[in-house]
């Protein structure tokens, strides 16, 4: 008998929903982004984001499970993201996931979004454990040591700035489009990436945290002293902004995995579909002889496919939710190996 996991995921501008079958199959991924109405703004506008999830979040489940084919008596349970993201954004997810769990009967499942992401390599490839992940993204920017789908110890994470983060305000000092990351990762592709020399903090450190403040400040500089004046120059930039950040990353992932004697690393979070990152990543861990996984892109964004498979873990092993489940909106200060995060 088939165990079918339904995902809801809110956590910041993309309404998602997916159906899940047995732990290793998509039934449907639907993801409905608000780039276009942020656009404008330059970045995600919090209540403009939980108003757009209370307009689309019932056509998306309705899309999800009409392209999954199934009933909703087939569901098993309802796994939904509670956080870490924007509390508005969250409980509009949080609410419609209540609303099933209650009116069918059957389980709620909370999935911390940044844990999903580091499980998400398993929806496209057999995970072996353990495995370092990185987890990088708008927001978050972490190196975990994976033990099991619920045992994830942190080893590293941003100080400041994550990684996306840095490239949505280099764009915009560039005068780029949002969002800035998939602008600079076009313009570098054209550019010289060893033109500029920006730097790369804590690369040399013991520490595995990363920080990406100075390397936006060290462009600001850059821009104060130097007028961009062609297309050729402006790709120059991106290109050298670029390597430093993915030189930092991928560095001090190989780094981890040495010092833990682990040979499996995944990238994952939106900002793992970079291509550059993709590319520098695939050239050196495989002359680490180092076994790399990294999802599709449409994986690597945020999706409700990952609540799913985490989900559904959860499910097999009789980890549920009480209905009065809680979101939050930044990670859980406390870990606890085996268990996970909690507020205690």
């Amino acid at each position: 008998m088939s165990n079918i996991i339904l995902a809801i995921e809110t956590s910041c501008d993309e309404t998602a929903a997916s159906v899940f079958r047995d732990g290793c199959e998509v039934l449907s991924s639907i993801v409905s982004s608000q780039i276009d109405i942020h656009k404008k703004f330059g970045g995600v506008v919090p209540e403009l984001a939980s108003r757009k999830h209370v307009e689309s979040i019932m056509l998306i489940i309705d899309d999800a499970i009409q392209s999954a084919e199934i009933r909703h008596s087939d569901l098993n349970a309802i796994a939904v993201t509670n956080g870490p993201g924007l509390i508005g954004s969250l409980l509009v997810g949080l609410s419609a996931a209540k609303a099933f769990a209650f009116s069918l009967g059957i389980p709620l499942i909370a999935v911390d979004h940044i844990e999903a992401h580091a499980f998400s390599g398993s929806l496209e490839h057999v995970m072996v454990y353990p495995y370092i992940s990185l987890v990088v993204s708008g927001g978050h920017t972490s190196l975990f040591r994976v033990n099991s789908y619920k045992d994830l110890e942190v080893l590293g994470k941003t100080r400041d700035d994550a990684a996306g983060e840095a490239f949505d305000k280099a764009a915009k000092a560039l005068g780029l489009s949002y969002p800035g990351g998939v602008q600079i990762d076009r313009l570098a592709k054209k550019g010289n990436r060893d033109k500029y020399k920006f730097p790369r903090p804590f690369l040399k450190s013991d520490s595995l945290d990363f920080s990406f403040s100075g390397i936006k400040t060290s462009l600001v500089n850059f821009l104060n002293k130097n007028n961009i004046t062609d297309q050729e120059q402006l790709s120059d930039v991106c290109a050298s902004y670029q390597e430093a950040i993915v030189e930092t990353l991928i560095e001090k992932t190989i780094s981890a995995a040495i010092l833990y004697n682990i040979n499996h690393v995944s990238i994952a979070g939106g900002v793992a579909s970079n291509s550059r990152i993709r590319e520098y990543a695939s050239e050196r861990l495989i002359s680490e002889n180092i076994n790399l996984f990294i999802p599709s892109a449409k994986y690597c964004t945020d999706n409700a496919a990952m609540i799913a498979a985490l989900g559904y873990q959860k499910y097999i092993n009789n980890e549920t939710s009480d209905m009065d489940l809680e979101v939050y909106s930044t990670k859980r200060k406390k870990y606890v190996r085996g268990k996970g995060y909690s507020n205690n």
